[in-house]
């Protein structure tokens, strides 16, 4: 059965090395920092990411405008796909009449399922072209929280790296003391001579 005493290495005791002192802060350290540390790291990286992201939105907002076209036919060779987290199941030919400038035509993005005569939403940036729509608020928070949680977990893995590589040199060194303790200890109990 194994005995263990908390706090050993905080207590003076002739036993207690430099090295048990140093593993002793470090882990302290180590607590505080996960504690602290981590979060405070993934909650600045989630404030920057989160403006960040909020700016794009307000952009592509501004140059990108929505049109409200009737599907009148599919393109020819257009592939299935999934982009953006938002299904667009395929390209396909729309019509719709620009005020002042009459029908129009173009290729586009529609959602999945649309079918021929289907009235949807379509998305065209500044020079005509079909583009995905703007990141709405949910998409921004998603991109906040993944942005902030990978931080914090970052932070955390870098601590625990760098405690493994205190703790190794703290081990090396602790055995190093021992070894030539026990040189000088040894001869006194197993009667041999140095």
């Amino acid at each position: 059965m194994r005995t263990r005493v908390r706090g050993w290495r905080w207590r003076r005791s002739p036993l207690r090395r430099r090295s048990d002192v140093v593993e002793a802060w470090t882990v302290l350290a180590v607590a505080v920092l996960i504690c602290v540390g981590a979060p405070l790291v993934g909650a600045f990286a989630a404030s920057w990411a989160h403006s960040e992201a909020r700016a794009a939105a307000v952009e592509q907002r501004a140059e990108r405008h929505r049109v409200r076209a009737e599907v009148i036919g599919r393109t020819a060779g257009s592939l299935p796909s999934v982009q953006g987290g938002r299904e667009h199941a395929h390209r396909a030919t729309v019509r719709w009449t620009e005020p002042g400038a009459g029908p129009r035509t173009a290729s586009a993005r529609v959602p999945a399922g649309s079918q021929r005569g289907e009235v949807v939403d379509v998305w065209f940036d500044s020079k005509g072209r079909s583009v995905l729509p703007p990141p709405d608020e949910s998409a921004v928070w998603q991109h906040t929280l993944s942005i902030g949680a990978c931080a914090a977990g970052g932070a955390a893995a870098v601590v625990l790296l760098g405690h493994s590589v205190v703790r190794g040199a703290a081990n090396r060194r602790r055995m190093a003391e021992w070894e030539r303790d026990w040189a000088l200890t040894e001869p006194q109990w197993t009667r041999r001579r140095a």
